[in-house]
């Protein structure tokens, strides 16, 4: 019985040992390979200390390595943290400092690069370099993965957890301040494995592309998808779009994820889609923000037998919705509804359920709703309540999860999304804090005020703009400013536009009025 993540992996092991597991430009294992090295992982990471529900940190590029460190974490009793590759020393070591990580997965050059920001980590007790020993000094021990890979595995121990037991740690931004950990559970992880292959038929056949990080709980779905089902998943790292296009003719990749910025790239004539036939491309899905409709008409026309899903979804509780192929003619602005085994619901200022037409929030309930935020009860309990339609015998037995993105549904069932009630902007694909953003251009000492919005964009979803005011003294750059927040920041968090102001617009509490900013956009 399958009930706990690493069980998928050693399942499919036992059906399809000599099948083809997980494929990336360097290595190819086969199910019972991948499943022995999952195995050693386990062991060694045990062996170098790893308790049942320890965090252990994963920051490596999408790799054959990156997949089986996050199962052999599974395997071992820990959590895995997932950190994406792109992100800069700071970030990372929030995201371990916040959730206290014992151990970290890396490679050597991530090692050099924050070796002084590893030491301020009091949690962290060791790591573990994928490709060598770093030059540096790391204050904890640095083991080579071939090190605890050549440990014995002695006596396999019982596995002990249960379905309700953590498994990951996903980061996503907020509303205001740093990234918050979004905890699953090993049963929330699978559920979502299983709807998605419920929807998308996902099959043993099934070779999945991953271009969209494992931090990422749509990128994160697809491994444990073709894990789940005795598929093959090939992870890579591109630079440009005729890579992916080249990957998916070599591997003859069945099924993709991505987001609008990727399809957008992907359209583009020097990707050259146009010129290579795709016939065994089953499907592809779009997550992460709204599809533009001219990118979708470009998809259709150079993928005429691949099936296209619309998704929507939300790292606290996963897909919510989907758009069948056969509805894009009659509506494809649409979210779609429902994925299986979910219901959404829309509910108004009232706490009511909201008639045809009418905007409310969009309410999840279902299996994959998460466990909450890590060390943050208060906003758990703001994210995940009672469901507001159970009978009141069932008091608070069931939490469902508040969205805070406005939606409305037609006469037919079907959801069209609105907004967002926060600050938050949602730019290719990623959540990004206004916050975070401006803490990163006060950083550069030059500026006395920041504001920070989305602005539509036609390809990213939202764009990034800053409305900026220069210290006493300080003369301020734009160009500068936006070099400086792109030596510290992800591509994605840097300010597409940057304006200087001589003062910011307040509201009566003296706090940045960010609505009026919209609306200064809006008429400019």
């Amino acid at each position: 019985m399958d009930y706990l993540i690493h069980h998928m992996l050693l399942s499919s092991a036992e059906r399809y040992p000599d099948k083809e597991a997980l494929v990336d430009t360097v290595q190819r294992f086969k199910y019972g390979q991948a499943a022995k090295e999952s195995g050693a992982i386990a062991t060694g990471l045990r062996n170098v200390g790893v308790k049942r529900g320890d965090r252990v940190g994963i920051w490596v590029e999408s790799s054959v390595l990156q997949a089986i460190s996050i199962l052999g974490t599974s395997q071992s009793g820990g959590v895995f943290v997932p950190i994406n590759s792109l992100l800069f020393p700071d970030q990372a070591s929030h995201i371990m400092r916040d959730c206290g990580t014992v151990g970290l997965i890396t490679t050597k050059e991530k090692i050099a690069l924050c070796s002084e920001v590893l030491k301020t980590l009091p949690s962290l007790q060791f790591i573990v370099s994928i490709n060598g020993k770093p030059d540096c000094d790391a204050k904890v021990p640095v083991y080579l993965l071939t090190e605890i890979l050549s440990a014995e595995a002695g006596c396999k121990p019982r596995d002990l957890r249960i379905e309700k037991d953590l498994a990951a740690i996903l980061y996503t931004s907020g509303s205001t301040g740093k990234p918050k950990g979004v905890m699953l559970s090993h049963g929330q992880v699978m559920a979502g494995s299983s709807i998605v292959s419920d929807y998308l038929d996902i099959a043993s056949s099934e070779r999945i592309i991953g271009v969209l990080p494992l931090s990422f709980d749509a990128g994160l779905n697809q491994l444990m998808t073709a894990v789940q089902q005795g598929g093959t998943y090939v992870p890579m790292t591109f630079t440009f779009a005729r890579e992916i296009v080249k990957t998916l003719e070599r591997e003859q990749i069945t099924g993709m994820a991505g987001v609008p910025t990727l399809w957008s790239l992907m359209t583009q004539p020097n990707s050259t889609l146009e010129r290579t036939p795709m016939p065994h491309l089953r499907y592809i899905t779009n997550t992460g923000g709204r599809m533009p409709q001219t990118i979708l008409r470009d998809l259709r026309r150079l993928l005429p037998s691949t099936k296209i899903f619309l998704m929507y979804g939300l790292t606290e509780a996963f897909r919510s919705t989907y758009l069948p192929p056969e509805e894009l003619d009659c509506r494809p602005e649409s979210m779609g509804k429902a994925i299986p085994n979910t219901e959404i619901l829309v509910v108004n200022e009232k706490g009511e359920r909201c008639a045809p037409g009418e905007v409310g929030e969009l309410v999840h309930r279902g299996p994959t709703v998460s466990m909450g935020y890590w060390g943050q009860a208060e906003l758990t309990d703001k994210v995940l309540r009672p469901h507001p339609f159970n009978p009141p015998e069932l008091g608070d037995s069931e939490k469902v999860c508040y969205s805070g993105d406005l939606v409305k549904m037609d006469e037919e069932g079907f959801l069209y999304f609105i907004g967002r009630r926060d600050n938050m902007i949602k730019c290719s694909g990623y959540r990004v804090s206004p916050t975070e953003v401006e803490e990163v251009l006060f950083q550069s000492g030059k500026l006395r005020e920041a504001g920070v919005i989305g602005i539509p964009d036609p390809v990213l979803g939202q764009a990034i703009k800053a409305y900026v005011v220069p210290r006493d003294g300080e003369a301020v750059d734009a160009q500068a400013l936006s070099s400086f927040c792109a030596e510290r920041m992800p591509r994605y968090m840097v300010p597409k536009a940057i304006q200087i102001m001589e003062s910011l617009p307040k509201t009566p509490s003296g706090k940045v009025d960010y609505p009026y900013l919209r609306s200064r956009y809006s008429s400019e």
